[in-house]
């Protein structure tokens, strides 16, 4: 079973940056992290988890939410089994739990948006953006 284990999060003032990482370990057998789907998710107090953004198994494909495109970056290195987020220029309405998933299971999917297309989830890490 995958793990994914966030890290990186933080307080940070308006227009401030914040790199995110996600590591994975445990991959199922015959499956390595080069293999999986990724995405980042962040969900706010009472609000739904939303999509931030997802990047293809070779990075060739990337997508974004319009609230943080061009903001955000997402990358990946396979080499490290880890994923990034890289976010500039943050809001206030950026303030949220922002989690790390994984569709592990063999897909044609290349991004997805649809958290439920997602089958590992990390605990999330919290991001406050406040002056």
């Amino acid at each position: 079973q995958v793990q994914l284990l966030e890290s990186g999060g933080g307080l940070v003032q308006p227009g401030g940056s914040l790199t995110l990482s996600c590591v994975a370990s445990g991959h199922a057998s015959g499956r390595t992290f080069l293999t999986y789907v990724m995405g980042w998710f962040r969900q706010a107090p009472g609000k739904e988890r939303e999509f931030v953004a997802s990047i293809s198994r070779s990075s060739s494909e990337i997508d974004y939410a319009d609230s943080v495109k061009s903001r955000f970056t997402i990358f990946r290195d396979n080499s490290k089994a880890t994923l990034y987020l890289k976010m500039n220029n943050l809001k206030p309405e950026d303030t949220a739990a922002y989690y790390c998933a994984a569709i592990t299971e063999v897909s044609i999917l290349v991004t997805a948006a649809d958290p439920n297309k997602y089958d590992a989830w990390g605990q999330g890490t919290q991001v406050t953006v406040s002056s």
